[in-house]
């Protein structure tokens, strides 16, 4: 499971009682994130990815019954390992992800956010990233994000941060990635008042798919499992179930 960007693998420390009866979870910190390494390093997509396919082989997670999670930056990595690894994985479940036309669309949907949000999203944020811990004062704190989530958002370095914001979220073709994979089973799960990522956005790239379910959360925003880590479980449960049923019903008809 991946997450976002300055996330870390505490983020889906949530209800993780109600998943770990029915699936064993690999949680994740992504390269410059949480306790990971941090390098000097341009964070690129392709970087992202060696370093989680280390991980991946070590842990024996790339035997084709694993199931990439990722939310909003952690989503878009978990499409392209998804493409770059698919022998790997049996389906992939993408929450709360960004897909922007480009960085102008980004830049147009950020400027109405609060003032915070904008001048992290900026040319400015690198330097806003060396001086996050003065920066990232309780005061800050989106009213989204949970005291534990805020905190570890601290651990990122800035070259992790600035690139991967502008390497990885808003220079990606999700569209390219997905024509490799059009034939994988997928499932969206999308807050309808997310105004990060919009989940028109979303919808149209689950298109793309011809195996793809989308489920939304009526209030939920980009940060939507913090409040709703249980119906994003159960969501999550549902779909390997169908999964399953379709696989046993294949099995039976051949």
């Amino acid at each position: 499971m991946l997450h976002g960007l300055t996330g870390s693998l505490h983020y889906w420390k949530r209800n993780l009682e109600s998943i770990t009866t029915t699936h064993k979870l690999l949680l994740v910190d992504l390269l410059g994130f949480g306790d990971s390494p941090k390098p000097q390093s341009d964070y690129s997509l392709s970087i992202q990815l060696q370093a989680l396919e280390l991980i991946l082989n070590k842990e024996e997670f790339n035997d084709g019954k694993t199931i990439i999670v990722g939310h909003s930056m952690g989503a878009m990595i978990s499409l392209a390992i998804l493409e770059k690894q698919p022998t790997w994985f049996k389906a992939g479940i993408f929450i709360s992800i960004p897909v922007y036309k480009n960085a102008d669309e980004f830049k147009e949907i950020m400027s109405s956010h609060s003032f915070v949000d904008r001048i992290s999203t900026s040319k400015f944020s690198k330097y806003i990233c060396m001086i996050h811990p003065i920066f990232m004062s309780r005061a800050f704190k989106p009213d989204n994000l949970t005291d534990d989530v805020y905190e570890d958002a601290k651990k990122h370095h800035w070259m992790s941060y600035y690139y991967s914001l502008t390497e990885v979220i808003l220079k990606t073709d999700l569209y390219a990635i997905t024509k490799q994979i059009k034939d994988k089973d997928v499932l969206f799960i999308h807050g309808e008042k997310d105004t990060t990522a919009p989940l028109e956005n979303a919808l149209k790239l689950s298109r793309e798919f011809k195996n793809a379910q989308l489920i939304t959360s009526s209030e939920g925003d980009h940060q939507f499992f913090l409040k709703e880590a249980e119906f994003v479980w159960n969501t999550i449960q549902d779909f390997t179930i169908s999964e399953k049923k379709l696989q046993n019903t294949i099995a039976n008809e051949h």
